[in-house]
């Protein structure tokens, strides 16, 4: 404990907790105090001006990382004959229909995007209190319940994220890795905002996109300037 205290001390020299830096300061100091032995992901923070227990005020999407995620993704599809040959061809790691719904149910989740054709869902619909908590429940907004299996396994193993907005008004989303190029994970980072930009709901009132903060798997936070993330 004491060792990962000093590290975050040493990562947190020279950085000012309450300022606000352009998103490609940020980027470069982000990327330069990701130390751990392993490549650590750079996750972005945005607060919303919305209250998701209003219908109205739901945020959720999704969008293709211009650089990719940077993240293995095993992909499930609940799917029947060609279009579970589809699956598999595409690169979906499990595949299956009633039986692939019973292993869920027994807890065998080794996924982390699933799909559905659309006529599954009244199977995969049983397993709601499963997959809903865990943000992997198919659903046609976000293109995870989709005729086009080939096409959605092949975004989700390409760099789709999704993203949805939690009960505080935040949302959580992985923008790459500390390996990256600082140009690659701004093109990421501006890809994700302007997505939630256009996913802005009808009942959001007042500023929609109130912070943007940035960090590394081990690394601090870093307050973004707003008007750096928007735009090309």
């Amino acid at each position: 404990m004491a060792k990962m205290g000093k590290r975050l001390a040493k990562c947190r020299e020279g950085l000012d907790r309450n300022a606000s830096y352009p998103i490609e300061d940020a980027v470069k100091m982000i990327k330069g105090r990701a130390s751990a032995k392993f490549d650590e992901s750079v996750d972005i923070a945005m607060n919303l001006g919305v209250d998701p227990r209003h219908a109205d005020q739901m945020v959720r999407g999704v969008v293709q990382l211009p650089n990719g995620s940077g993240k293995s993704v095993r992909v499930a599809v609940f799917a029947k004959d060609e279009k579970a040959d589809e699956a598999r061809a595409a690169g979906a790691e499990i595949v299956g229909a009633e039986d692939l719904v019973e292993q869920v149910q027994k807890g065998g989740i080794d996924f982390d995007r699933c799909i559905a054709t659309p006529d599954m869902m009244p199977l995969v619909g049983r397993l709601g209190k499963v997959l809903g908590p865990r943000g992997l429940m198919p659903n046609p907004k976000v293109g995870t319940v989709t005729q086009d299996v080939k096409a959605a396994v092949e975004a989700a193993k390409g760099g789709a994220v999704e993203f949805r907005v939690e009960k505080a008004g935040v949302i959580h989303a992985g923008v790459g890795k500390a390996s990256f190029s600082e140009d690659q994970l701004v093109g990421n980072i501006k890809a994700l905002v302007d997505a939630v930009q256009r996913a802005k709901p009808t009942g959001a009132k007042g500023a929609y996109i109130k912070k943007v903060s940035l960090s590394s798997t081990m690394g601090p936070g870093l307050k973004v300037e707003l008007t750096s993330v928007f735009g090309a």
